[in-house]
């Protein structure tokens, strides 16, 4: 007869199955993304598809009402999860079938989801740990966003010169509160996909000019210099309250 296992080699057992337990929302994440690169989704997110693709999507869409919209809205947020590449084009393809207004705020609903299944998996993942590991620079780092952290978040989902990815990981390393992240998302996506849908609300004729033109569709022909710089007013317009509290205080010191 065996000799039972000892009640620490137990505990011991335990506690790595639930250290491992914690990496499988975010191994589920990355398992989905390979599959879907080694499948060839990624051919989906082109400029070409939507041009090919979009009398049938237009179609499907307008046949199936609600039931589209909520496929579009999960599509987005699983797409963004797993931080797919060229994500952002589907923003332009909502745009594209339900208008400016109503494609841009399902883009944002569904980016904000993403996000936030994203920012939870990195958190459980490697939230603290990493912290406890890198020490000195993550603390400071997040005492600083602890104390503006709307602010900070609202203006990097407004500023476009961060990668969305990125944006959508590092605050689960500095301590930002889900409600915070989830609710600065919202309001800091919501803006520039209503820009990116408005770009889509208007691809048809784009297609037509560039078809006549001659060559393909390119990002060029849809994003302007006045866009970037239009989102990157808006970002410092959101970091301005945090600014502004600190050269106060340091006006009222001296």
């Amino acid at each position: 007869m065996n000799d039972p296992v000892p009640a620490a080699d137990a505990a011991s057992k335990g506690t790595a199955s639930r250290g491992l337990s914690r990496f499988v929302p975010i191994a589920i994440l990355l398992g989905v993304l390979i599959t879907g690169l080694l499948l060839g989704w990624q051919r989906y997110f082109t400029l070409d598809y939507l041009a090919e693709a979009r009398e049938g999507i237009k179609a499907f869409a307008s046949q199936n009402g609600l039931l589209a919209a909520l496929i579009y809205v999960l599509g987005y947020a699983v797409a963004t999860a797993v931080a797919f590449p060229a994500a952002w084009l589907l923003t332009v393809a909502g745009g594209f079938v339900y208008g400016a207004f109503l494609g841009g705020t399902l883009a944002a609903i569904g980016a904000t989801i993403g996000a936030s299944v994203l920012f939870w998996a990195a958190k459980t993942a490697f939230g603290d740990s990493l912290r406890q590991r890198v020490g000195g620079f993550v603390d400071r780092a997040a005492k600083g966003f602890e104390n503006n952290a709307f602010s900070y978040m609202l203006a990097l989902r407004l500023a476009p010169i961060f990668p969305f990815t990125v944006v959508n990981v590092l605050p689960a390393l500095l301590k930002v509160p889900f409600s915070t992240y989830f609710i600065a998302t919202l309001i800091g996506i919501l803006p520039g996909a209503l820009v990116y849908a408005s770009i889509g609300q208007g691809l048809e004729t784009v297609l037509i000019e560039v078809a006549e033109s001659g060559r393909d569709v390119s990002i060029g022909d849809l994003i302007t210099p006045g866009l970037s710089l239009g989102l990157l007013g808006l970002a410092l317009l959101a970091i301005a309250p945090p600014i502004f509290k600190v050269v106060r205080s340091r006006w009222l010191k001296a």
